[in-house]
């Protein structure tokens, strides 16, 4: 195994989707077997809009749970909840006082949410990329997986370890992005111009990791198509019918080719049966395995207390570091 870090989180702010799992968790099994990997669920990251408790609560444990469910190994991996680890915090703050105001304001999702008038906005969603850049930075980490939504964050975050470095010496290793071998991107059920999104406003969209058999089949044959009847991949012309052909191969591995042939003169029904049948069977043992480890509390207390212990003893080495360099008096 590399003795490279690799950090990477997801908010626990709606239930993970098929898409979250073939676009990016699918990926990080394989990124076990090469790297240390961290990660987290990140809880803080996820009050910047309000959440009722009881469910915010809920989907941390369950988007643990579906972590292991999948492949990540807790004894490999450290697997953790971000609040637990309060150095991301104390990093955090003071990280935000080497943020400038002129980088903040130019942070596009930030710009995106004012321009759309949402309500909320909080100074958390302000300073949102500072925790995200004290996530990276806490653990020294060499790399960040990042979608194309996450690149301004990242580069923020190397442009505040720069800025550090440069008045204190050399403190934080510079991360840089990395991008994984490409998952699927997999498309609304409803509105195959959008990704599958786990905050998707219509639910019946996304397909759940914890979707039942019989709501994976509804929401599928509920999908979007078009008037042409014909299985072929053409993102222009047929970007439903090609959405669930891209799902139909992740589940089976099998080629567009080799789709458009198995379906050639047998109509939709038949096509939304089969990835149906498909999806179900390839999150049915995510799904089973996810309700074993959430019904024994105990082994699901002990993967996220032992992922926050060995996390904490990676990060308070550079948090001790750090305030050592900013002339704070040593704690007793």
């Amino acid at each position: 195994m590399s003795e490279k870090r690799i950090f990477s989180g997801i908010k626990p702010t709606g239930d993970l989707t098929l898409g979250s799992y073939i676009g990016a968790i699918k990926n990080w099994v394989e990124l076990q077997n090469e790297y240390l990997c961290l990660y987290c669920i990140v809880d803080m990251h996820a009050i910047t809009i309000r959440n009722d408790p009881e469910t915010l609560r809920r989907r941390s444990l369950e988007q643990l749970a579906q972590y292991v469910a999948s492949g990540l190994d807790p004894e490999r991996n450290i697997i953790y909840i971000q609040s637990h680890v309060p150095q991301h915090a104390e990093l955090s703050w003071i990280l935000g006082c080497y943020s400038m105001l002129g980088e903040l304001n130019r942070m596009t999702q930030y710009k995106d949410k004012v321009s759309k008038g949402e309500e909320n906005l909080n100074a958390g969603i302000y300073t949102y990329p500072v925790l995200m850049a004290a996530d990276i930075l806490l653990y020294q980490s060499d790399l960040v997986p990042v979608g194309e939504d996450q690149k301004q964050h990242v580069e923020l975050c190397r442009d505040i370890a720069i800025r550090f470095n440069h008045v204190y010496g050399e403190t934080f290793k510079v991360p840089e992005p990395f991008v994984p071998k490409v998952g699927a991107r997999i498309k609304s059920l409803t509105d195959p111009e959008s990704k599958m999104s786990k905050s998707d406003d219509d639910p019946q969209g996304s397909i759940f990791i914890m979707d039942s058999p019989d709501q994976i089949l509804k929401k599928v044959k509920r999908a979007v198509t078009d008037m042409e009847n014909r299985v072929t991949f053409d993102t222009e012309k047929q970007p439903g019918i090609s959405n669930l052909m891209t799902i139909y191969s992740s589940a089976t591995g099998k080629d567009f080719d080799v789709i458009t042939e198995e379906f050639e003169g047998k109509g939709y029904g038949a096509f939304k049966n089969a990835v149906a049948e498909a999806v179900i069977e390839l999150l049915r043992p995510i799904r089973e395995k996810s309700e074993e480890i959430l019904a024994d509390r105990a082994y699901l207390t002990e993967i996220y207390t032992s992922g926050a212990k060995r996390a904490a003893e990676l990060a308070e080495p550079t948090l001790k570091l750090v305030v050592e360099k900013l002339g704070f008096v040593p704690r007793g």
